[in-house]
């Protein structure tokens, strides 16, 4: 069923029991970047330096979803399915807001999920006091659709990175 333009998402806090379908999002979103940075690394160097960290990602979105965890994390959901979830971290010291592991079901991407998210973000920042909000992404290509989206929703002061690796055998 197409996605309408109103995009009648609600936002709520994320259950532990959820879990099992927010890992399916995580997977399904997640699987192309990572076969982009194998591809991009190549597979020895991928293997070394890179792959560990990929498959703990199923781990950290668990994490997140400890009580003991500092993230909050929501689920979003359009028609009472969970199409995606966005994680939210509120440091009340520096009052920096730091949007975290996030994804959009693929089968609902580029409909305006990423971008109603990031709003939703940012209106959780302001009511919780944040005078900053912070996000974190790759630059490398298969993360250019998060990054079309973080501009869309008003992030615009880029630090740019570049991770380099070389192999040494």
């Amino acid at each position: 069923m197409p996605m309408p333009n109103n995009l009648d998402l609600a936002f709520l806090a994320a259950q532990a029991d959820h879990l099992p379908r927010l890992q399916q999002i995580r997977q399904a979103a997640f699987a192309p970047i990572f076969a982009s940075f194998r591809s991009i690394l190549g597979d020895e160097i991928y293997e070394a330096a890179q792959a560990r960290e990929d498959e703990a990602h199923a781990d950290l979105l668990a994490s997140l979803l400890l009580s003991s965890s500092d993230w909050e994390v929501y689920e979003v959901e359009w028609e009472q399915q969970v199409i995606g979830f966005l994680a939210l971290k509120l440091d009340q010291d520096t009052k920096v807001g730091q949007i975290g592991l996030n994804a959009v079901d693929p089968k609902h991407a580029g409909k305006g999920v990423g971008t109603a998210m990031y709003e939703f973000a940012v209106n959780r920042m302001k009511d919780a006091g944040m005078r900053v909000a912070s996000v974190s992404t790759g630059g490398d290509p298969s993360h250019a659709p998060a990054r079309r989206a973080y501009r869309k929703a008003g992030f615009a002061a880029e630090i740019p990175s570049v991770w380099m690796c070389r192999f040494l055998a």
